[in-house]
């Protein structure tokens, strides 16, 4: 049995790591992040947005969380979902994030 909790830590950490190349914030403190689901057998679909439809680098983003979360331990396989429902806005930063872009 795979240990969800420690999965998901793991993959909270590694998503840590991920810039949005325009922005000095990681995705998930810029609240790209929607929705992290692991299912019993490691396999992990994430659901994240990015902070404009046209982001010149959106290939790049979702290809950098894709390889990395599939290096981590317990993880089978990963989907990223691509979704802009709905829209990102400066509201879903953490605080910490806010206050890094001078938002606060």
């Amino acid at each position: 049995m795979i240990d969800k909790q420690k999965i998901e830590e793991d993959i909270i950490e590694v998503l840590k790591t991920i810039y949005d190349p325009e922005l000095p914030v990681n995705v998930y403190e810029l609240g790209l992040i929607y929705n992290i689901d692991i299912n019993d057998n490691g396999y992990v679909n994430i659901k994240m947005t990015l902070t404009a439809p046209a982001c010149p680098v959106a290939g790049e983003i979702i290809a950098d969380v894709d390889n990395k979360l599939r290096g981590i331990e317990g993880v089978s396989d990963v989907n990223v979902m691509l979704t802009f429902d709905p829209p990102w806005n400066k509201s879903m930063m953490t605080e910490e994030a806010k206050l890094e872009l001078g938002f606060l």
